[in-house]
């Protein structure tokens, strides 16, 4: 396969993997500011999704105070913001274009749909959409594509980089999901295990679309380390940073015995993968939970340099 074409499969579905991770931060916004302010902590939960996405600074430059209204626009429709839903998926239906031919009619369609619509929604008065549409819209548009990738195309190479750019970027935007947590600090220690917290911890919870599945796991009392293990560590949640790496190992192991060659990249996602097998939640909670969650996007930011370079670049090693 010609890297430009790996390129444009790997960058579809890391776009609308990005996309729903966009409108689930919204989703945490919108339950989170629900609570009663306790006037303490990090300045506000919408300014902590700012953060977390790694968007404050345009968002700052543009609007200035993160005023919800604002935040919503600037997640959902502002074309200025590279990573809007407006915009993931837009790029995403463009890569998908420049590459129709290696795609199922289905797969095309799905994504086609979900372009034709938001430029619809945009055309829409503001006041007359609801937040928690505009999140559950662009969640099933998201889950519809990942099941025309998964029902319809061929299990060859374009499949393995469709697959590597939606574990790469579920890794990194789970863990920035995870890291709300950390920004929208409660007011000081003695909330620890409080009412508020255990809501916090929930509230992330149901907004991943995880909130049953870890009942189903773990029962019993919700605690921060129940719920930190299930999106770290649990290779039985979907979500899980160690479910996203195995993904991305098992799909770059696949592509080095279809092309016959294993490099840095298969080397790097191995590394991370034996680090978290043998991680426990006390290391992680021991480390600082923000602190673990830096290092791990950071190190899932080298992998995705490795895999341009290695299949992606034109200069494949």
């Amino acid at each position: 396969m010609l890297s430009r074409t790996a390129d444009n499969l790997y960058w579809i579905t890391r776009y609308m993997e990005r996309a729903e991770t966009m409108a689930r931060l919204l989703d945490v916004g919108g339950r989170m500011a629900l609570l009663p302010s306790t006037g303490e902590g990090f300045h506000s939960e919408w300014e902590s999704l700012l953060q977390a996405s790694g968007t404050a600074e345009g968002f700052a430059h543009k609007y200035g105070d993160p005023v919800q209204r604002n935040i919503e626009s600037y997640f959902f429709f502002d074309r200025d913001n590279p990573s809007s839903i407006l915009s993931c998926i837009t790029q995403a239906r463009e890569n998908a274009r420049i590459v129709r031919g290696a795609l199922t009619t289905l797969v095309w369609d799905t994504l086609n749909t979900a372009f034709q619509e938001v430029r619809a929604l945009e055309r829409r008065p503001r006041s007359e959409l609801d937040l928690s549409f505009l999140t559950d819209w662009t969640m099933r548009h998201s889950a519809l594509l990942r099941g025309a990738i998964d029902g319809t195309q061929l299990r060859k190479d374009g499949w393995d980089f469709l697959n590597l750019g939606y574990y790469l970027e579920r890794a990194d935007n789970t863990a920035r999901l995870l890291d709300v947590k950390y920004y929208v600090l409660l007011p000081g220690i003695d909330f620890v295990g409080s009412g508020l917290d255990n809501y916090q911890w929930t509230t992330l919870l149901r907004a991943m679309s995880a909130h049953r599945a870890f009942h189903w796991a773990y029962g019993g009392e919700v605690t921060s380390r129940k719920i930190a293990h299930f999106l770290i560590l649990n290779i039985q949640s979907p979500r899980s940073l160690r479910s996203s790496v195995e993904g991305m190992t098992d799909h770059l192991d696949r592509l080095a015995r279809g092309y016959g060659t294993s490099g840095q990249a298969q080397s790097k996602a191995r590394a991370l993968l034996a680090e978290l097998v043998e991680t426990t939640v006390e290391d992680v909670f021991d480390e600082g939970l923000h602190e673990f969650l830096t290092r791990f996007i950071g190190d899932v930011a080298g992998l995705g340099g490795l895999i341009h370079e290695t299949y992606l670049s034109g200069d494949v090693r």
